[in-house]
């Protein structure tokens, strides 16, 4: 395996290149009344997509990357934070809204490296050709068919995790278009979600293929997806949320049922390690990640 050995001087180029520390705090939301106080939202500044509903607490540190992901158009795609050391991708973080709900776009099969991360840390095709894993999309082809160039951006292989075929194409598309199913006006005015693999404590990792090799990828052991609906009509300030987290492994088909697999919030953040809708304000966040209704969501 090629060490990693990061330099002053890269690591100076990390700081300044690149959204990962922040020195302002803003939220693309404008919460009214007292209850606004929020003591862990991300810093923004440089790069206020850091403020965005969507965005979990960023890890930080010249080792994670903050990439924002926009069209041509000037319009936030989706975000993700991507490990260096690892060369993993920890969460892709994207909305749904009314632009989204037109799908008149096919996949497009635009694989391809992710030239914002350095050359040395990123992955491609190589890391996966006969590794025994497909190429796992977190935000899916089927997320982003709005237009050709939001769907191309979801075939970067920092959008990639590895996952047993059977899984990719198996529970988790079930659960993928379960929460499809929930991008429409009557549900939502806005969904904001963010889907990923666990990779930061040894616990977390299923895996490493060709390890102590150029091209060493890590396999999550467990998937997650976050939830967050705003929806006015409904309580907690128009808010509510739903977890999912499932062990990577292939599941029986009387194991397609999704509801085993729901958590809170506050329980997905214990069992990730990552804190999720963090720019919520500390009020609103606290009540609705500890709390959890299946049947808001339509599980019975």
């Amino acid at each position: 395996m090629r060490k990693i050995r990061i330099s002053w001087a890269f690591a100076l180029i990390i700081i300044f290149a690149t959204p990962v520390l922040f020195w302002g705090c803003s939220s693309d939301e404008d919460f009214e009344g007292p209850e606004t106080v929020n003591t862990n939202a991300n810093k923004t500044g440089e790069h206020p997509e850091a403020g965005r509903l969507e965005m979990p607490k960023l890890k930080g540190g010249v080792v994670n990357l903050f990439l924002v992901k926009r069209l041509s158009t000037g319009a936030v795609n989706l975000c993700i934070e991507w490990d260096i050391a690892k060369k993993a991708q920890r969460w892709t973080a994207f909305r749904w809204d009314n632009s989204y709900i037109d799908q008149r776009f096919a996949r497009t099969e635009a694989w391809s490296e992710d030239y914002d991360i350095p050359e040395l840390y990123r992955t491609n095709q190589s890391y996966y050709s006969g590794s025994g894993y497909s190429r796992g999309h977190i935000c899916a082809s089927a997320d982003r068919r709005n237009t050709l160039e939001a769907n191309r951006q979801t075939f970067l292989y920092s959008n990639i995790q590895p996952q047993l075929d059977s899984f990719n194409c198996g529970i988790w598309e079930n659960l993928e278009m379960k929460i499809r199913s929930w991008n429409n006006n009557a549900f939502r005015d806005t969904l904001y979600v963010v889907k990923g693999g666990t990779i930061d404590r040894p616990s977390d990792i299923l895996e490493y293929v060709r390890k102590d090799t150029d091209w060493q990828l890590l396999v999550p052991k467990y998937f997650f997806m976050a939830i967050l609906c705003k929806n006015k009509s409904q309580t907690n300030e128009g808010y509510k949320a739903i977890g999912f987290y499932l062990e990577h492994r292939s599941f029986y088909e009387d194991e397609q049922n999704l509801k085993p697999y729901i958590v809170s919030i506050d329980r997905l953040e214990e069992l990730t390690g990552i804190d999720f809708f963090c720019n919520l304000p500390d009020a609103i966040e606290n009540q609705v990640e500890a709390s959890l209704t299946p049947t808001a969501w339509g599980f019975q």
